[in-house]
């Protein structure tokens, strides 16, 4: 908006012209309002058939209605019903509360930080998650609790291990964003190489199952591991939607997020201990899957816009649809073979992560 005492011309124009300027903003509001919901039941629409889709996948292809039929409960073949309900339903809602999981903390993380770039796998919140697990794995037998129970709770530990060295390492009570991003890259390395000393002193077996879980795999999902993850991701998301419009004044900066009313450090704090619990959770149970944190929330963001209230959702529903999607790939990428999905998320990543660096050069660094 220009400045000095005349008011915009389409403004003027619109006062002289007897239409109210606060009914043009009202109309602009619901019109964007609209755009997200349709933005919102479009993608829900597509995550719907990317999970039939995915159940649909495996080694033998089942026909689409059948698997409607099987998920509905509806009559149908007793093997087909077998395979969905025993193997391929909970791989596949696995990847859906998963991939919501880390788009939400992505989303999060972007914007309590202010970087493009951040999200839990390059800020080493998901390295973090993942040494606590590989710990676990690799000196489970002197643990006091069942290695199934010690690994998932463990990698949360460490992921919150991770937020807060982040966070203590980026200064504290005048941590800026840059000073975070550079502290999450440096303890990324170090959990990164505390890992990789785990695998040196493992026993073979121990190491075949740490590096089989660092690929990321879908694999190994079932019922009870599904509800952990859904409870927690039930139980943060209307925790940070609590938080929306604050998270979308921060988008403003510190000093007027501050101006308007909001405890920018207590903030940061809250929202790195909720994506600790979603990022540690999810890799605890998949093993690490890489930039769908980054990828989903700018994805959203493409389609929605900054306000926390359709980006949060939206990029929960892009994690879920990205990942469901990655699954069915890494069964069709080579017949008869499940390619790890950590691999082939990477491999979307990579390229896209390198798009946002030369695109985003001069305005973040």
């Amino acid at each position: 908006m220009r400045a000095g005492p005349y008011p915009e011309p389409a403004t003027r124009q619109r006062a002289e012209s007897g239409f109210p300027v606060h009914d043009a903003v009202a109309a602009a509001y619901r019109q964007a309002a609209a755009r997200r919901v349709t933005v919102l039941l479009g993608a829900l629409g597509a995550l719907l058939a990317g999970v039939l889709l995915d159940i649909a996948t495996g080694p033998a292809f089942l026909p689409l209605g059948a698997v409607a039929r099987a998920v509905l409960g509806q009559p149908s073949d007793a093997a087909v019903q077998a395979i969905v309900w025993s193997i391929r339903l909970p791989v596949a809602l696995t990847a859906l509360t998963v991939g919501a999981a880390l788009g939400l903390s992505g989303a999060i993380m972007q914007t309590i930080l202010n970087n493009p770039l951040a999200s839990s796998y390059t800020l080493g919140i998901s390295a973090g998650a993942g040494f606590g697990a590989a710990l676990v794995i690799v000196l489970g037998a002197s643990l006091p609790v069942p290695e199934t129970y010690a690994i998932p709770l463990n990698a949360v530990l460490f992921a919150g291990i991770a937020c807060a060295g982040v966070y203590l390492i980026g200064g504290a009570r005048t941590a800026s964003a840059e000073a975070l991003v550079l502290a999450g890259i440096a303890l990324q390395f170090l959990f990164q190489a505390l890992t990789s000393l785990l695998q040196m002193i493992a026993s073979p077996e121990s190491l075949q199952q740490v590096v089989f879980w660092l690929f990321g795999s879908l694999q190994k999902s079932t019922w009870p591991k599904l509800w952990v993850i859904l409870s927690v991701l039930l139980l943060c998301t209307p925790l940070l939607m609590r938080d929306v419009w604050r998270l979308t004044a921060l988008k403003l900066g510190d000093a007027r997020a501050a101006a308007v009313g909001v405890n920018v450090r207590a903030l940061r704090i809250r929202s790195f201990v909720l994506v600790s619990a979603l990022t540690g959770v999810a890799v605890a149970f998949v093993g690490t899957i890489g930039f769908v944190g980054l990828v989903a929330p700018h994805l959203a963001r493409m389609l929605v816009g900054e306000d926390q209230r359709g980006l949060l959702p939206a990029s929960a529903l892009m994690g879920a649809l990205l990942l469901s999607l990655a699954s069915v790939a890494s069964k069709t990428i080579s017949p008869g073979a499940i390619f790890p999905i950590g691999i082939v998320t990477s491999l979307i990543g990579v390229p896209f992560f390198v798009w946002l660096v030369l695109r985003n050069r001069r305005g973040y660094w």
